[in-house]
């Protein structure tokens, strides 16, 4: 209820009758201040009229008057400036830590406001206000599409500088890292990240015009290159063929030469995986990328469309792979390129993120101008989330839409955090109005 006490303090959704503090002075909200997320009164520099006398101070809100005691805000001198103590319930008289009595509201929900919250909180049906949707003003929904990008942006961001710091302050790593990552197009994402960040580049470096160096270098770090990783159904073809034999040489020596250790081969999932999914095959597509010198940051900043992207991205397979999807289990032969989606996937969760991210970091605001541009210029993702929402009403045209909407349900319709959201907003509104 603290939660719902606090939205309706931020935007005003008061009760019909006159707001009254316990001692029965007349309250008038000009401004319910800055809302703080972050320890600390829970509004700053509000501007509210007690009495007839304006003050300017912090607003604290809690279900029951106890509860300033309870969290030890008495003995804390950061809540001396609160003006005004909001409460569900007065049930005692409060202090601060310099000895004052700050005055106390109590503050009913409107009671539509509160049925429709427990509406959204009890709802089967999802996203739970699927109701209001057809009805949002294009405005509305523009304009939260457009933050819920920014916000989607800024949280890849995030990740990327965390891999920043992992790479010892390395982009180009850490552009490798967040690239190898969703080459495991979410099964093996997490599996993906620790095999890159496994992957001595610097050593890599010195072998990256021998294809057949690099892809022992990846396989092995892999730890796909040893015998008991191999179903013993195909360990005898594989072992007869002699690519396997050869690559795991290969490997052993580099081993030896750079003091290298495999990953837990054990993290690799292959259960329900499509065999063009398989590591050994995302693993050689992306050896033979960084073979080629396209797996660079500073190829990446120099791509200005879409369709540059794909050509800088676009990769295949080497011979041995081209009839086979793990080691000694063959199969019918085709390149095995990556297709016009899994291209555009990369754009969206690797290069358009990178873009945002480095343009963040180098202050340059057109390389950020760009993430959102290509956003722009490339079609929505057609998953479960942006169909379910295109089934609720709302138009999903461009990849900036889908990945707006893949923002909002993971971060509030899967939290239940409506009071955050602006369509959850006007849920309550309309209801409060009606």
């Amino acid at each position: 209820m603290e939660q719902l006490l606090h939205y309706c303090w931020k935007h005003k959704l008061f009760p019909l009758e006159p707001l009254v503090t316990a001692d029965g002075q007349a309250v008038e909200v000009i401004d319910p201040g800055l809302h703080n997320r972050n320890s600390g009164p829970d509004f700053f520099n509000a501007k509210i009229k007690i009495g007839g006398t304006l003050w300017v101070g912090n607003v604290e809100i809690h279900d029951r008057a106890t509860d300033w005691f309870r969290h030890g805000h008495d003995r804390d001198a950061a809540y001396d400036n609160v003006v005004l103590h909001v409460c569900g319930l007065i049930d005692a008289d409060i202090q601060t830590h310099s000895g004052n009595h700050p005055p106390q509201m109590q503050l009913t929900v409107p009671p539509m406001v509160e049925q429709n919250y427990q509406q959204l909180l009890t709802t089967d049906s999802y996203p739970p206000c699927y109701r209001l949707i057809p009805s949002l003003k294009s405005l509305t929904v523009h304009a939260w599409m457009s933050a819920l990008q920014t916000e989607r942006l800024e949280q890849k961001t995030q990740a990327i500088a965390r891999r920043v710091e992992l790479c010892d302050g390395s982009w180009e790593a850490a552009y490798f890292v967040t690239m190898a990552r969703n080459y495991g197009f979410g099964i093996n994402g997490d599996a993906f990240e620790t095999w890159a960040l496994n992957i001595p580049l610097n050593c890599v470096a010195h072998h990256r015009d021998d294809l057949f160096q690099v892809e022992a270098f990846f396989m092995g770090q892999a730890g796909l290159l040893e015998t008991d990783t191999i179903p013993k159904y195909y360990l005898e073809d594989a072992l007869k063929e002699g690519y396997f034999t050869r690559l795991r040489g290969e490997y052993q020596y580099l081993a030896h030469k750079f003091g290298l250790k495999p990953m837990d081969v054990t993290l690799w999932r292959f259960l329900r995986l499509r065999p063009q999914n398989f590591p050994h095959i995302r693993i050689a597509q992306l050896a033979n990328l960084y073979h080629q010198h396209r797996a660079g940051l500073s190829q990446l900043v120099e791509c200005e469309t879409v369709e540059q992207l794909q050509k800088l991205l676009e990769t295949c397979v080497t011979p041995y792979w081209e009839t086979h999807y793990t080691f000694g289990s063959t199969s019918c032969k085709t390149q095995k390129k990556l297709t016009v989606s899994s291209l555009n996937l990369l754009i969206i969760n690797t290069a358009i993120p990178m873009l945002f991210a480095y343009g963040r970091h180098r202050s340059n605001q057109r390389l950020c101008d760009r993430a959102f541009d290509l956003l722009e210029q490339l079609r929505a993702e057609n998953n479960h989330i942006t169909r379910m929402w295109q089934q609720c009403g709302l138009d999903v045209h461009t990849a900036g839409d889908s990945q707006a909407l893949i923002q909002l349900k993971n971060n509030y319709c899967d939290r239940k955090d409506c009071l955050r959201c602006r369509f959850g907003y006007e849920y309550l509104k309309r209801a409060e109005s009606q």
